[in-house]
């Protein structure tokens, strides 16, 4: 039975997150976004409050939330700030990799420290010459004794300049694609790591983006997250359960631009009343809502799966483009609304856009959702209707079903253009296009 009730609990989280936003990240999204700089303070703040690292395992010190209570959770600060989101939640995704492993050694000692002790860990895929397309990364892992020489430029890493620890995808051979994927668990301070500059960006500019390089970076063989041709699979596997809180993301901020735009149809008048009385403005705000709602349902669907063990590939991805897409579009709308006073920076809107502008782009771009979904439905999916030369499309002069006839008569359907014939055989050819009977097949009675 379907309930869209949240929980007692859940009810107190998302009040608990949502007066979060409101009282410690806005009032610092706009100054820090000026400063292009992530407020290490704020994150501190959301790690004492328990809304940083909620998804880590209470055997680790963690909350052991679900993906469900994670998506609450990021709308709520991304209603406030996507790019302090991003920083807050952007933990999530660098040890997801590790909390979906066996490597039960590498839980104990990373994830009781981040828990425990304000440690940050960042993600790393992508590369200068690849993003989406994880299979074409360079960065090598030669193997070294019983551990690894990791060399390479890890590229558009979220926290990478204050992280501590690093979830590092290599390969061993960039001639294997996938099956040379391995990945490890890296530690910022050891010998060959060096983080580039903060990568100036058009928005989020609240969350820390940087290049990593790894210059024989030595890894013991305790930190192998992912041994080669297990890597990949690690990747996709964390994709499709982070890539609901990146609708997460869109949902919130959409909310707020949808927010800030119905308030200011209310005050604001032209050409005699209030700009909310005009129906133009209305349908806007309506659409609005809808996406927004909408949004929510599909990222809340997506979560629920992963949280009960279903695969959520599918449905992450659906969310996700869905989500992000509709979130710009929502941005576009609200700025309308604003009219000019949107395009200025003393009001909401332009950040929003600017900051949600990236969310169909990062962790695989709504380009890569589509061919998901597309090689899900032209592989895997199992029709509910019969296959179009079954469908028994009865019209014409027969009496197939109201029994005035001899129940002998069937109809056959032209693999071609469809003309149904009615009789005991099939037609010699098809009237209309010319096609052998043969090749008629029978679609009723079944």
């Amino acid at each position: 039975m379907l309930d869209f009730t949240l929980s007692d609990e859940q009810l107190a989280l998302q009040k608990k997150a949502r007066e979060f936003a409101i009282n410690e990240v806005l009032p610092a999204a706009w100054y820090y976004d000026e400063k292009d700089e992530i407020p290490l303070s704020v994150l501190k703040k959301a790690f004492d409050a328990g809304i940083m690292n909620s998804d880590i395992p209470k055997k680790y010190g963690g909350r052991g939330y679900g993906l469900l209570e994670g998506a609450i959770l990021t709308e709520e600060i991304a209603a406030a700030c996507p790019g302090l989101a991003t920083s807050i939640f952007d933990n999530s995704l660098g040890f997801e990799p590790l909390m979906i492993s066996d490597r039960e050694a590498l839980k104990e000692k990373y994830l009781s420290k981040i828990a425990k002790e304000f440690k940050r860990i960042c993600f790393a895929t992508s590369e200068p010459t690849m993003g989406s397309d994880v299979a074409s990364m360079i960065c090598r892992a030669t193997k070294d004794g019983d551990g690894y020489l990791l060399n390479g430029t890890k590229y558009w890493i979220t926290n990478g300049g204050i992280a501590d620890y690093m979830t590092i995808f290599a390969t061993v051979d960039p001639e294997q694609k996938h099956a040379g994927i391995c990945a490890f668990i890296v530690e910022k301070e050891w010998d060959g790591v060096r983080v580039g500059r903060s990568i100036p960006k058009m928005g989020q500019r609240t969350s820390n983006t940087v290049g990593i390089n790894l210059k024989n970076v030595r890894v013991p063989k305790e930190n192998v997250l992912a041994e080669p041709g297990e890597g990949f699979v690690l990747a996709m596997k964390t994709f499709a359960r982070t890539r609901p809180i990146i609708g997460a993301f869109a949902v919130g901020a959409a909310r707020s631009a949808m927010e800030y735009a119905l308030d200011y149809a209310k005050k604001r008048r032209a050409f005699g009343g209030r700009i909310s009385n005009y129906q133009s403005t209305q349908f806007k705000l309506a659409e609005m809502f809808q996406k927004v709602e909408t949004m929510r349902l599909l990222v809340w669907k997506a979560a629920w799966e992963a949280d009960r063990g279903m695969d959520p590939t599918i449905t992450a991805s659906i969310s996700k483009f869905y989500a992000t897409e509709s979130a710009v579009q929502v941005m576009n709308d609200a700025l309308q609304i604003f009219g000019g006073y949107g395009y200025t920076r003393m009001y909401p809107i332009e950040k929003l856009l600017r900051d949600t502008r990236l969310l169909p782009i990062y962790e695989g771009t709504s380009e890569v959702q589509r061919i998901i979904i597309a090689g899900y439905l032209l592989g895997s999916y199992r029709s509910i209707m019969p296959s179009l030369d079954e469908i028994p499309i009865l019209i014409g002069d027969h009496h197939l079903l109201d029994g005035k006839k001899d129940a002998a008569e069937a109809a056959w359907r032209c693999p071609l253009c469809g003309y149904v014939h009615y009789g005991d055989e099939a037609p010699e050819e098809c009237p209309y296009c010319f096609v052998g009977g043969k090749g008629f097949k029978k679609v009723w009675p079944k």
